[in-house]
């Protein structure tokens, strides 16, 4: 125990004289807290530019156009008179979006022709594009629907009647989890667990390489394996811990997010996520042998990682080999996990198997760790 306590106070000493480490660590967290979530601070996409190419003219192709306008995505910003003029002036930035009416929408409709519109956005941008294309089809299926249901009063129905033939049945949509639509509620909690992940693995990648160049010119860190690793470990879970508070705590109270789990139930399941993590970034970091190695590992490997959790991309529809390699990250039953508890309210019984994956995860990168660790001990002490 003493020496447990001896190499502590060293890996203590050592944190606190890194200044890229204690940057990456409480820099990159708070930096993240307020930088991320600003995107989704007004939840969902309202008000986006759109031009009208509106070759017909008529009254009811300006009824259309109206309705569009109407939307909450939608605002129309101008015309333009071919579809050509509309495309350049997206490409130019003045608009995200265009509305295309075609020649004889008027008479077409009329004679109960189907017709076509022309919808098109700023693919670039997902959220863009689709918000634009609710926000027009919304409004081409009203007018639809109200021209619909015109012929059947001039048929001689009644107006009740006329309603509940063409739409017998009332569709009411109540969500449950994401009460309000929107992308904050949806992205920033699980993104802000990724960030924990993400910068642990660099900060004890940077521990790890440190490490490996004063072993280079010196004789590095002493003592037993086990010390040096449970040392390590306990105090980088120790920060984390008090991360984790701070972003499941006053940065989700800040922006509004669920908090539907038990705090004390939370945590326990978060034990094995950082565990786990911990013992993959001593891994990870043992074979760095150059510092600036860590960070672009690690930034280069987000983006794949972030969509291939499960919660952007439903877990089914990955390929088989991605779901296996998945299997052994902490971020996936992490995240997943985390989400079940704390923005949906799910029971133990919703997290049990997760919980046991990442134990798994923690024993597996912790004999792994500890092997490796040995290894670089021996081979300095026989002079490999």
């Amino acid at each position: 125990m003493t020496e447990l306590w001896r190499v502590f106070g060293q890996e203590w000493r050592a944190l606190l004289a890194d200044r890229a480490l204690l940057l990456t660590l409480f820099g990159g967290i708070l930096f993240y807290a307020f930088l991320y979530p600003l995107p989704y601070a007004h939840q969902v996409a309202r008000e986006l530019p759109v031009l009208l190419v509106d070759e017909d003219g008529s009254l009811l192709s300006r009824r259309l156009a109206f309705m569009a306008d109407a939307t909450p995505q939608l605002q129309l910003v101008g015309r333009a008179a071919t579809l050509a003029e509309a495309e350049s002036r997206i490409r130019n930035g003045e608009a995200k979006g265009l509305l295309l009416i075609p020649p004889h929408f008027y008479r077409d409709v009329r004679l109960g022709r189907t017709v076509t519109l022309g919808f098109a956005g700023d693919g670039a941008y997902y959220l863009i594009y689709g918000a634009i294309a609710e926000g027009l089809s919304s409004a081409a299926a009203t007018l639809g629907a109200q021209i619909r249901i015109s012929r059947l009063l001039a048929q001689g129905q009644a107006t009740p009647a006329a309603k509940a033939h063409w739409r017998p049945f009332a569709l009411q949509a109540e969500p449950v989890f994401n009460r309000t639509l929107g992308y904050q509620q949806y992205v920033v909690p699980a993104v802000f667990l990724f960030i924990l992940h993400q910068t642990l693995l660099i900060g004890l990648g940077l521990r790890g390489a440190s490490e490996y160049q004063l072993r280079q010119v010196g004789p590095g860190c002493s003592g037993k394996v086990w010390p040096r690793l449970l040392a390590r470990t306990l105090l980088f879970m120790g920060l984390y811990l008090g991360f984790t508070l701070f972003y499941f705590g006053p940065c989700f109270a800040w922006y509004g997010l669920n908090r539907l789990a038990d705090p004390l139930l939370l945590l326990g399941f978060l034990l094995p996520f950082f565990l786990a993590l911990t013992q993959l970034g001593i891994l990870f970091g043992s074979y760095l042998s150059r510092r600036e190695m860590a960070t672009p590992i690690i930034v280069l490997s987000s983006l794949p990682l972030l969509f291939a959790v499960g919660f952007i991309w439903p877990q089914e529809m990955l390929p088989w080999p991605i779901k296996g390699v998945m299997t052994l990250i902490p971020a996936t039953p992490g995240i997943l996990g985390s989400l079940r508890l704390n923005g949906m309210g799910g029971d133990w019984s919703a997290v049990s198997g997760l919980w046991g994956q990442m134990w798994l995860q923690a024993l597996g990168y912790g004999l792994l760790a500890w092997w490796r660790l040995r290894s670089l001990d021996l081979s300095r002490s026989t002079g490999g």
